[in-house]
């Protein structure tokens, strides 16, 4: 088509993502790296729609951690308040601390490993990636719907938050 027509959106998407800066746990440039390109990537493309509610979006997402446990607040476009998704970090912990450390061997190897060596972290690494995703996607079941990619994005987002304990 010509003269600039549009092709209209799904509501059903994230507009606006934040983290809760006093969450926000370590900012090593790797992390902070994969954050910002998460949040970038997530803004371009995403599904994302609240199960069992007449709200269509689109929505805002703010990410923080409450008395151990991730809070998934979402908004209407406007970051007006629609509600709240609590979700315990304990299912997380040993997904999210495996993830960092193959992260950490990763970034190392990047510098001074044999292609072989740094092609199985980076397999390892994503693995641990679609297994930290598959579990968010379990655990937001029933509460929010999100395709493969968004919350593959949403999971890097949670480990760019620290949790103490």
């Amino acid at each position: 088509m010509t003269g600039g027509t549009e092709i209209p959106r799904d509501p059903a998407r994230l507009v606006q993502i934040t983290l809760d800066e006093n969450s926000v746990g370590r900012r090593t440039p790797d992390v902070e790296h994969e954050r910002k390109v998460a949040i970038f990537d997530l803004l371009e493309e995403n599904s994302f729609d609240l199960e069992e509610r007449d709200d269509k979006g689109p929505y805002t997402l703010h990410i923080s951690i409450s008395e151990s446990r991730l809070v998934f607040a979402v908004g209407d476009e406007k970051a007006q308040h629609i509600t709240s998704f609590m979700l315990s970090l304990s299912p997380f912990r040993k997904i999210v601390k495996d993830y960092f450390m193959v992260c950490e061997s990763y970034y190392e190897a990047i510098k001074t490993a044999p292609p072989s060596r740094i092609e199985a972290l980076d397999m390892g690494r994503r693995g641990l990636h679609n297994e930290g995703t598959q579990l968010l996607m379990k655990r937001l079941d029933g509460k929010i719907k999100t395709d493969f990619d968004t919350a593959r994005r949403l999971f890097t987002l949670i480990c760019a938050l620290h949790w103490k304990g």
